[in-house]
């Protein structure tokens, strides 16, 4: 949920308050945020806030670190049947060369 601003225009206090989107903003100074010794029920205005930013920390965030099991080996399957069946062309054989005698030790 997110953090508004508001000020009271009669105690000049500002004060945040976490509301949900669907909530209407507030139009009355909350008793317990008043700054006036007796509640002044002064009319609010919403501020326009800086917002939150988005904080990553860590190394990175890839799309492949939170893939299933499933999905891996259903994405191997594919690429594998995806490929064309590799033929190699007929190798010639080469000439047999004869070896050298093995020298005998005396």
């Amino acid at each position: 949920m997110p953090t508004y601003e508001y000020e009271c225009d009669k105690c000049e206090g500002a004060f945040e308050c976490v509301q949900s989107m669907k909530d209407d903003a507030l139009k009355t100074c909350p008793k317990e945020l008043c700054r006036m010794k007796k509640w002044g029920k002064g009319k609010v205005r919403r501020l326009m806030g800086t917002g939150a930013g988005l904080i990553f920390k860590g190394s990175g965030f890839y799309i492949t670190d939170y893939r299933s099991e499933g999905y891996k080996a259903a994405a191997k399957s594919d690429t594998a049947a995806s490929k064309p069946a590799e033929t190699k062309p007929a190798e010639s054989k080469p000439a047999a060369t004869p070896k050298a005698p093995a020298k005998k030790k005396d």
